[in-house]
């Protein structure tokens, strides 16, 4: 069998003994000999699960993509990986997404794969299969699975971001449990991710705007028969990249990951876009710090009027026309000429897009909002940082605020003092929860968007500055300050605040201060001891041991950068 430089020639193109075993136990799956003989292999890395109700579709999807890869003269393979439903995986997906990130990894450099399609949906499931892809380094383009259709309830329309909301006059006593379950059935209406710009979607948006999906990729619904015809497009892409040898190193440039930073600051995506992206440019080798996201995010307002920054959802983000309109709307400001995965640049994938609906898609002149989407906060409460989203904020004038701390220890003594009514709190006061961090928890929840005091709730408060160590769900909205990193459990200063501190947050001017002396804080720390985690095992204690700071992605510390997609020894 002639040799060529398809990573597969390495299993199925030997004689002898290795040859026969690599192609004869294939062969019991009913592929003729002519499969074996030169066709790039196209691995589809499918993240389908019952537990996972977001991706529940990618079967069908998987399909859709196998058509276009024998179309385009490939030999598709599927294979399972690891597998994170945001909704259902306790303590919280975030702790596993370095963990699939591996299964990723291995599984695409172990096997004779040449390209590789990766089915994403789900919060977790993007970014750490972008992240094991990353690490080798191969051919890959990326199908999402798209968001589910928006709910109705009641002649209004619903999303995720409306849990919060019905959480809340649930909690007032404003509606009963059973038409919480009525709302259960009337959201989630149809297969896809959270139909609003919550992280699923902001991930989503995060792979089109870095060049890694076919365009319009991103808000396509789920339902839609297009968003099979995509997957089937680029099942024919694949082979083409494979046959160009475009990896994903050739589109994972500084520029690429500079665009995806513009362009989700004027989406108002997810806070958990910053955490994802570091991790990712980690992986690649591209230098990406905070400091970038200031710098490039400072200027751009709000030009997407979606949940929970606006009042629309993905569905209708598809039918005004989707990202490729807000890319060329952004285009004096973005890297035109970044190479995309169908071989284009970011300025020719958006030429002839079209907005088709104002209300949903606004201009630089005339943006939905003039807040940023994202902010980078520092002072000595964060060193390393911390994260904000303006957009969403319900009270603008609680960008610049200065209140009295509210200190709970974990989120045990948050949930059991939260709604004590003799909780010394109003609505000036400013309420800070630690140990939520990427080891305090352990994984870093989606807890930082606290619930208000029942008390306020009750007096019409809708809306008080929170920060955490943890992160917050792309649905959820409020003066929310997260990440803060170094973490509580780590020893960050986080973890000295008490009652009764004044706390300064200046968005404007990018500041979050705690208003205690160096000295007092250094008599605090004295006293100051670690948690006992209370994990002396398996992946939870690696990654306790491992995981590094937010500010840096949270990966683990031995994966950063690439290990490439040599295999040099046979298993035989």
């Amino acid at each position: 069998m002639e040799e060529n430089k398809l990573r597969s020639r390495g299993w199925f193109g030997k004689e002898g003994k290795d040859g026969f075993i690599y192609r004869a136990w294939m062969k019991n799956q009913g592929y003729p000999a002519d499969e074996f003989e030169g066709r790039p292999v196209i691995g589809i890395c499918n993240t389908f699960s019952e537990l996972t109700p977001c991706n529940g579709h990618f079967r069908e999807l998987a399909e859709s993509v196998k058509r276009g890869v024998w179309e385009a003269g490939g030999f598709p393979l599927e294979f399972p990986v690891m597998s994170l439903g945001e909704t259902l995986i306790k303590p919280t997906a975030m702790l596993y997404r370095n963990l699939a990130s591996m299964d990723v990894e291995e599984s695409i450099r172990a096997n004779p794969i040449d390209g590789v399609v990766l089915l994403c949906g789900c919060d977790k499931t993007t970014p750490s299969l972008v992240m094991g892809a990353a690490s080798v380094d191969i051919p890959t383009i990326v199908v999402s699975g798209g968001p589910m259709l928006t709910g109705r309830y009641r002649g209004k329309t619903i999303g995720t971001s409306d849990v919060w909301r019905f959480s809340e006059m649930y909690r007032k006593g404003e509606i009963s449990q059973e038409e919480l379950t009525t709302a259960e059935a009337c959201m989630c209406r149809s297969q896809g991710h959270c139909a609003v710009m919550g992280t699923a979607s902001t991930m989503a948006c995060m792979v089109e705007s870095l060049g890694l999906t076919l365009p319009e990729n991103a808000a396509i619904p789920a339902a839609d028969s297009r968003r099979k015809v995509i997957a089937h497009l680029s099942g024919r892409r694949i082979v083409q990249m494979v046959k160009d040898d475009l990896r994903l190193s050739q589109i994972l440039t500084k520029e690429a990951f500079e665009n995806a930073i513009m362009l989700n600051a004027a989406i108002g995506g997810s806070t958990n876009f910053v955490i994802h992206l570091l991790a990712i440019a980690g992986r690649i080798g591209v230098d990406l710090s905070l400091d970038d996201f200031n710098a490039l995010c400072e200027k751009i307002p709000l030009l997407l009027n979606l949940q929970p920054s606006g009042g629309y959802f993905m569905e209708d983000f598809y039918y005004a026309g989707g990202l490729p309109v807000v890319i060329k709307e952004m285009l004096s400001l973005l890297h035109q000429n970044a190479i995309t995965a169908n071989g284009k640049t970011v300025a020719e994938n958006c030429a002839s897009a079209e907005c088709f609906d104002n209300e949903v898609i606004g201009t630089l002149e005339e943006p939905v909002k003039d807040l940023t989407g994202l902010a980078v906060v520092r002072g000595n409460l964060s060193v390393n940082g911390a994260v904000i989203k303006p957009s969403a904020s319900l009270k603008p004038e609680l960008m610049q605020h200065r209140g009295k701390a509210i200190v709970f220890e974990d989120i045990d003594d948050y949930k059991a003092r939260l709604d004590d009514p003799n909780l010394d709190v109003d609505e000036n006061s400013v309420l800070v929860l630690k140990n939520v961090g990427p080891k305090g928890y352990p994984g870093m929840p989606e807890v930082g968007n606290m619930s208000l005091p029942k008390k306020l709730l009750a007096k019409g408060v809708i809306d008080m500055v929170r920060i955490s160590d943890g992160r917050m769900s792309g649905t959820g909205f409020g003066t929310v300050v997260l990440h803060v990193s170094p973490e509580a459990a780590v020893g960050g200063v986080l973890a000295l605040v008490q009652d009764g501190d004044y706390i300064e947050l200046d968005v404007e001017n990018r500041r979050l201060n705690l208003e205690v002396s160096d000295e007092e804080l250094e008599r605090r720390r004295a006293l100051w001891k670690p948690l006992n985690m209370g994990y002396n095992r398996g992946y939870v204690n690696l990654h306790i041991n491992h995981v590094m700071q937010a500010h840096v992605g949270a990966d683990l510390d031995f994966l950063r950068g690439g290990s490439g997609d040599k295999v040099t020894r046979d298993s035989h």
